[in-house]
């Protein structure tokens, strides 16, 4: 159903995928793209943003939610890349979680999408589509993976994320789920879920 399907998050390197996945946390892909172009013509490589005041950050990426937390974030795992690492992204998800704002979302998608590695980031639309599949009934992300990585071979893990993603936009929204036009819905254990939510609302 999503051949074309692909991270949204603009990016020319690794670096700057994880300082990207790090501002997406609870705001959107088009808004970060808004924001990363100025950010990465300032700061294009870890030794320069890891050398960035936290104030003169926040001015670059201030439309986007949570932006000081976030400023914090990209500056301090900037150091922590030139101090620990050689000024590179690491690949092991050992390391990717020790540094600032990156927890295991993130780190899948780093992996994934930035060295092809195997990674299954669960966001909120891989969570929700995964348990209105059948295919876990937990809440926690954590939890959500290991149900998963199990069920889809490796080297396909990132790709079947960015296409439960792409599902949950297009067809399956929280809100407003779309089971009428859904070409899952004589698999899905949850079709029809799209009329209740409507009569209930």
């Amino acid at each position: 159903m999503y051949p074309e399907a692909e991270c949204e998050l603009d990016h020319d390197s690794p670096f700057q995928l994880i300082v990207a996945t790090i501002l997406s946390a609870q705001a959107t892909d088009a808004g970060v793209n808004k924001a990363t172009p100025s950010l990465f013509a300032a700061y294009p490589d870890a030794p320069s943003l890891a050398a960035a005041s936290v104030p003169d950050v926040e001015r670059l990426v201030s439309s986007i939610g949570l932006y000081r937390t976030k400023a914090a974030n990209i500056v301090a795992m900037a150091g922590e890349l030139c101090e620990r690492f050689g000024g590179e992204v690491p690949t092991a998800m050992s390391d990717l979680v020790t540094l600032p704002g990156v927890g295991r979302k993130t780190a899948n998608v780093v992996r994934s999408v930035g060295f092809d590695l195997p990674g299954l980031p669960v966001d909120t639309h891989v969570g929700r589509l995964a348990r209105r599949l059948g295919l876990t009934t937990e809440e926690d992300p954590v939890k959500i993976e290991r149900d998963l990585n199990p069920m889809v071979p490796a080297s396909e893990r990132g790709r079947f994320s960015l296409r439960l993603i792409l599902h949950g936009r297009r067809v399956c929204g929280a809100r407003t789920p779309h089971c009428d036009r859904c070409r899952l819905a004589d698999y899905c254990p949850s079709s029809g879920i799209g009329a209740v939510i409507e009569r209930v609302g």
